[in-house]
């Protein structure tokens, strides 16, 4: 009854603005890295936002990521202090192109971005491994963003970060995926013409990191006390380390040093990521680290510079190169601000979508319905294209990335069949490269209830039943609880995460529904888990739905 007064309470509001912020601060119950005595623990971001890229506009700081197919696209944070973060919007909100591609691109379209703050506007730039380098820009963070434009067409182009030089003229960096390309381990820079719209020269090499410095790419470029600086990893995802290279002219020669590695620690990596000032004059870096099936997480580096290097985490030899930190005291940034994290947990009292969502594939309008009066999100059933194999083609997945190591999630679904057909389906799911599910069905025999599993779904494996009740109604409680195993004794270098499905009929008593699964990463994302609605592919004009009541993440 209280959700259902709160929901009747927000239509009001809605009446006047087809946007349901939501600005009071939110604290999570499952992970906070803000430890409330002017101290706070790694990773500030438990979640997979590959490929971070920040900078500072004021007092107020913007973090970008690497979204892959995933929609919206682009997710922009917000922070007063790095180490509190909200999800406030997204630069591509319904599809990246070509636009009238609507199947799943898994690990394609948006590989690390750039946002960069010039002369009024919020620029992105990322590349998109099978066209090449875009860009898309805003006078604000909430947008209207502009329609991507590509800037640098070509295959294998990624990982791009633009430069406004002190003369107005505009340079863009980039690597080269060699699964597209042929080509990688090398940084090349280009010019760009004044409005950063267009490439107006040939790519330049400029660091060849065959050899000592494989796999370099995800470069950011800066410009620093008369130098230029180029900070990339090399040496692989999981067990990489930084390399920064400057140099008096911006084509080079470059000089290098490696600036932050794993060391004696236990945060592998550390992969790419963005160097930020504070207004008080501090120096901070983020980056991140693959863990696996939960993707890859937000990491903060304090950083100085000394003797014109930068120097990340703590330096214990004085060799210049430094050790990741696990807990650290907060940036000084003048002030004091109250504990904030990404949203998770949603009541669908709203008239749009929660900004932690996305969909698996560019959006289609006719998949769902933001039923605010009511308080709940409605799917519609909607056909699986021709051919899909499993849910790993399906592209009308609504799903959110796991924010802690341990939590559990729980949906109640009620859930309306069509009586033209059988086969609609609906339930929660943890996807990945293997993914699992506890999903109604409509059957012959009426509704039942199957845990059903598919290992390998990205080589077109078949999904299988491996457990099953049937089901008296369509109103039904559905839980995932996620539990952190440690390391796999196999691959040192990734966690084991173990997910319990179960099920209720009144919200009290769950019963465990088949046995427990492994959660597996996607293609270069993160696991995620979430909501979805199917019906056959088929002639019929319309289907059932499922109204999702609320979706709650909890210890």
């Amino acid at each position: 009854m209280q959700k259902r007064i709160v929901s009747t309470l927000l239509i009001a509001a809605a009446l006047g603005s087809t946007s349901m912020a939501q600005t009071d601060n939110y604290v999570s119950e499952v992970w906070c890295s803000d430890l409330g005595n002017g101290y706070y623990k790694n990773p500030v971001l438990y979640a997979d936002y590959s490929d971070p890229d920040a900078c500072r506009v004021g007092d107020d700081f913007y973090l970008t990521a690497s979204s892959f197919n995933c929609i919206p696209g682009l997710p922009i944070l917000h922070s007063k202090d790095l180490v509190n973060w909200e999800i406030v919007s997204a630069a591509v909100p319904y599809a990246l192109p070509p636009l009238d591609d609507t199947a799943p691109q898994h690990g394609n379209r948006v590989w690390a971005p750039s946002i960069r703050h010039h002369d009024g506007w919020f620029y992105i730039f990322w590349g998109d491994p099978d066209q090449g380098a875009f860009m898309t820009k805003a006078q604000a963070v909430e947008g209207p963003w502009t329609e991507p434009v590509l800037v640098k067409a070509g295959k294998g182009i990624i990982d791009t970060t633009p430069l406004w030089d002190d003369d107005g003229r505009v340079y863009m960096v980039h690597a080269y995926a060699g699964s597209r390309a042929g080509f990688k381990s090398v940084i090349s820079i280009c010019e760009l013409s004044a409005d950063a719209s267009k490439a107006i020269t040939p790519s330049r090499v400029i660091f060849d990191g065959h050899g000592e410095h494989p796999t370099c790419e995800g470069p950011k470029f800066y410009k620093h006390d008369g130098y230029y600086y180029i900070f990339h990893p090399a040496g692989g995802v999981q067990t990489g380390w930084q390399v920064v290279q400057r140099s008096k002219n911006i084509y080079g020669p470059y000089e290098m040093k490696v600036t932050l590695a794993q060391g004696d620690t236990k945060i592998n990596g550390p992969h790419q990521g963005a160097w930020v000032d504070t207004p008080t004059g501090e120096h901070w870096f983020l980056h991140f680290q693959d863990v696996g099936a939960y993707g890859r997480l937000v990491h903060l580096q304090p950083m100085v510079w000394k003797d014109g290097w930068p120097v990340m985490g703590v330096d214990k030899d004085g060799d210049g190169c430094g050790d990741p930190v696990l807990k650290y005291r907060k940036p000084n940034v003048g002030k004091n601000y109250p504990i904030n994290n990404p949203r998770e947990s949603d009541e669908f009292d709203s008239y749009e979508l929660g900004k932690q969502w996305q969909w698996h594939a560019n959006f289609n309008e006719k998949w769902h319905y933001c039923y605010g009066q009511k308080g709940v999100l409605r799917l519609f059933s909607y056909p699986e294209p021709q051919g899909a194999r499993s849910l790993w083609d399906v592209p009308n997945l609504l799903m959110q990335k796991p924010t802690a190591p341990n939590f559990t999630c729980t949906t109640k679904l009620n859930f309306t069949t069509s009586e033209d057909y059988l086969g609609e389906r609906t339930g929660l799911v943890v996807m990945g490269l293997d993914y699992a599910g506890i999903v109604m069905e409509n059957t012959a025999s009426g509704l039942v209830l199957n845990q059903v599993v598919c290992l390998q779904a990205d080589k077109g494996k078949a999904e299988k039943v491996t457990a099953s009740v049937p089901l008296q109604s369509g109103e039904v409680y559905l839980r995932a609880q996620f539990r952190d195993k440690g390391l796999d004794a196999k691959n040192p270098l990734d966690m084991v995460v173990m997910v319990q499905f179960s099920y209720s009929l009144d919200g009290k008593k769950f019963k465990p529904l088949g046995e427990p699964f492994r959660a597996k990463e996607g293609k270069w994302i993160g696991a995620k888990t979430g909501v979805f609605c199917t019906r056959p592919s088929s002639e019929k004009v319309d289907g059932g739905w499922v109204d999702v009541d609320f979706f709650r993440v909890t210890k």
